[in-house]
């Protein structure tokens, strides 16, 4: 009996390590597939929407399709990169190719700063995997259209354009994310502009957006003017003050490119301290998928977000072969273990999406507790970056 209990002792002792251990990429990735494969069945289901192009969430138990120039009309076809990426199968190309095509007009939209989710999340990853140099002028035009809402006085790029009597100029942290597009058109182009665009936006939004604890917020609205901060807001989080879960992600993902791009030790030091901020807030669950708003007083009786953590596990596992390593793998492995375990839709469910129980604009009622094609799309990458780390 002692060593019985002596081994159920050893066992007990084991689960969090165990509870750590990375998933086994090759049998997520097949899970994604059938996923996939399972979406790919109910869009042609569909009918009587051709302007519908990708597949956003589900709504009221439906499969809710997207027009291409919707901020989210990009990640479903970077999944498709990415499974053809990981699996080579040019059943996963032709697809991935079909869904990208799709977006193509996006590339002359100048009414949004999201072109780099729309884009480069399609049209980048089918360059890099299959040099087309289609795509490479498809990723310059997106830029220059980028570009276009860039303001030198403001030193940042609108965001968005809507509410005009609320803000005169805001900017999002999600902006961050767009940068990268302006870095990959300077490389495809010589131009430079591009790449001071990026540095200067990504400079004053880490004057503006970020408080002491480098938590962010939401928006900030500036005066075209003189380009001085007219106010500083959370318009998806639970409060002005307060962290939202998916900004925070954002931010710190946003300036981990810029460093990779840039290697300007900021960027990276301001990376290291928005990861500290998430990884040890106290209202951070332990399996680290967090709630929507790390300060929603409902704690924990309100929604997850599996999404900030997708994207968070991404940006840890980049973030580790920049600096040392070993504490950013292991949150991101265990990230990514409590996604697969826990998070994950039904074999064939959830019309096809991978992971459930993320939360999109609580206070607008929007997207709660759903599945989101962001949440897949880096769930995805980072299963794909985790193989590259030790």
């Amino acid at each position: 009996m002692r060593y019985f209990l002596g081994l159920l002792f050893l066992f007990v002792q084991s689960l969090p390590s165990m509870a750590q251990k990375r998933p086994n990429v090759g049998e997520e990735i097949k899970f994604a597939q059938v996923q996939a494969e399972q979406m790919l069945l109910e869009i042609k289901g569909i009918t009587g929407s051709p302007e519908k192009v990708s597949p956003r969430t589900i709504e009221n138990g439906k499969l809710k399709m997207v027009i291409s120039r919707d901020w989210t009309s990009g990640f479903f076809p970077g999944v498709l990169w990415y499974l053809y990426d990981y699996t080579q199968d040019p059943k996963w190309l032709k697809e991935a190719q079909s869904f990208t095509a799709k977006l193509e007009k996006e590339q002359f939209n100048t009414g949004t700063h999201d072109l780099g989710f729309m884009i480069y999340c399609s049209f980048g990853n089918g360059y890099r995997l299959t040099k087309d140099e289609a795509y490479k002028d498809v990723i310059i035009q997106a830029a220059k259209s980028l570009s276009t809402r860039f303001n030198p006085t403001t030193g940042v790029i609108r965001s968005w354009d809507h509410n005009r009597d609320k803000w005169e100029y805001p900017v999002i942290i999600d902006n961050m994310m767009n940068l990268e597009l302006l870095f990959e058109a300077t490389r495809f182009t010589g131009d430079s502009s591009f790449y001071k665009i990026a540095v200067k936006h990504a400079d004053i939004t880490l004057k503006n957006h970020f408080r002491p604890d480098y938590s962010s917020f939401h928006v900030v609205d500036y005066s075209p003017a003189d380009g001085s901060v007219r106010s500083r807001v959370t318009h998806q989080g639970y409060a002005d003050e307060s962290a939202w879960a998916r900004g925070q992600a954002w931010g710190l993902y946003g300036y981990i490119i810029c460093y990779r791009e840039t290697k300007d030790p900021r960027y990276l030091q301001q990376a290291k301290n928005i990861a500290g901020f998430i990884l040890n807030h106290p209202n951070l669950p332990k399996d680290l998928v967090p709630y929507w708003d790390y300060n929603d007083p409902g704690i924990p009786n309100t929604s997850r977000d599996a999404s900030a953590a997708a994207i968070t596990a991404s940006a840890l596992y980049e973030l580790a072969g920049y600096t040392d390593s070993t504490p950013y793998v292991k949150k991101a492995d265990a990230i990514l273990s409590s996604l697969s375990r826990s998070y994950k839709s039904p074999l064939r469910g959830n019309s096809g999406f991978i992971l459930q129980h993320s939360t999109g604009h609580r206070p607008a009622n929007s997207e709660i507790d759903v599945p989101i094609n962001y949440a897949d799309y880096y769930y995805v990458e980072a299963l794909l970056r985790s193989k590259k780390v030790k």
